[in-house]
């Protein structure tokens, strides 16, 4: 009898159940609409709870923002947030004196390190129609050696971001994108991004992939084993009618824990379907978390309250909290180097 490749399946809430060695993994997808002129929505904004809406009402929400969505400044530290944009755009700005306006496809890592303060506001810039906000942010855990290492800030375009596409004996295409770990071996694949150097991911051996899956109707493609025994791999079914994992009908968005030694077939059905996988070795160490802080025990936890007490991990080099980058389109980061990269408009139309 054929052990079955799906561990465990859940269905997917606000937050998406994770396993080591990732922490945290959050879906927003925010219909706001059209712009003020001053980034923030051409609507009222007359009961929502100004500073903690998360309720989704109408169809998007303001989280942490006053007037802009978003995120104020706020800190890190202990690991390390990867955040996926695949509609619209997020201003970021941080301690390190780093900024960058990106989006529709584009990618940052953020290793927070010893103790990094940000903020994630979304610029409404558009004022002739809707502003459709879609994202990932997922936490990847450090280990114990790496969770007092150098902030690091980079940026993955959308137009370098490796991309295969899988063609079935029917036709129909499935589109792999990798942010981290290998494609399957293709001709012509395209090497994967380097991983930040104190990144879990940067180890060879880590077996991290972070990877997004769009199967275009009844497409059929098989995602190949993991390389190691010990990893860990979740595949996020969120967007969708119905697909088939490894024989197994699955009509409910859901989080699917993999076997890592299986080859899963994936046969979609009458709707484009779309999947997020996570993957990686566990690190295998204790995790003591405290809102914003990820450490191995309490008293490191106290230290790093302590830490940001006393030095707000180097202090905020913006005007107020929650700074955002004008109407510009263009895509740009300024690191905290001086070195800028600037780039084309891109909208995901």
């Amino acid at each position: 009898m054929t052990t079955s490749a799906i561990v465990r399946q859940r269905p997917l809430g606000f937050t998406w159940d994770t396993v080591d060695p990732f922490l945290l993994c959050v879906h927003h997808d925010d219909a706001y609409p059209r712009g003020n002129g001053r980034l923030g929505p051409d609507a009222s904004l007359a009961g929502r709870d100004i500073g903690q809406d998360f309720a989704g009402k109408d169809g998007w929400r303001m989280y942490h923002g006053q007037t802009i969505p978003g995120f104020p400044s706020h800190p890190h530290r202990g690991f390390e947030t990867v955040t996926i944009v695949r509609k619209g755009f997020i201003d970021h700005a941080d301690s390190l004196g780093a900024a960058a306006r990106f989006g529709n496809g584009d990618v940052q890592w953020l290793t927070a390190g010893r103790g990094v303060v940000h903020s994630e506001m979304f610029p409404l810039l558009r004022t002739d129609r809707d502003n459709p906000l879609e994202l990932f942010q997922i936490w990847l855990n450090l280990p114990a050696s790496k969770k007092m290492a150098e902030p690091y800030f980079t940026m993955f375009w959308s137009e370098d971001i490796p991309r295969h596409v899988s063609v079935d004996a029917q036709g129909h295409s499935t589109e792999i994108t990798s942010i981290a770990g290998h494609l399957p071996a293709t001709k012509g694949a395209r090497s994967p991004l380097p991983s930040p150097p104190h990144s879990w991911a940067a180890n060879s051996d880590a077996d991290v992939a972070i990877w997004t899956i769009k199967m275009a109707p009844n497409a059929q493609w098989a995602l190949p084993a993991a390389a190691h025994v010990t990893t860990r791999r979740n595949l996020y079914f969120f967007k969708g009618d119905r697909v088939i994992v490894d024989g197994q009908a699955i009509s409910q968005h859901a989080a699917l824990e993999l076997r890592p030694t299986q080859m899963v077939q994936l046969i979609n059905g009458n709707e484009t379907a779309e999947f997020l996988l996570l993957q990686g070795r566990p690190i295998n160490e204790a995790v003591v978390q405290s809102g914003p802080f990820v450490m191995n025990s309490p008293q490191e936890i106290a230290q790093a309250f302590s830490d940001y007490r006393r030095t707000h991990f180097g202090g905020w080099p913006w005007p107020d909290p929650a700074p955002v980058h004008g109407s510009d389109h263009k895509r740009f980061a300024t690191y905290a180097n001086g070195q800028t990269q600037t780039k084309p408009v891109v909208h995901a139309d």
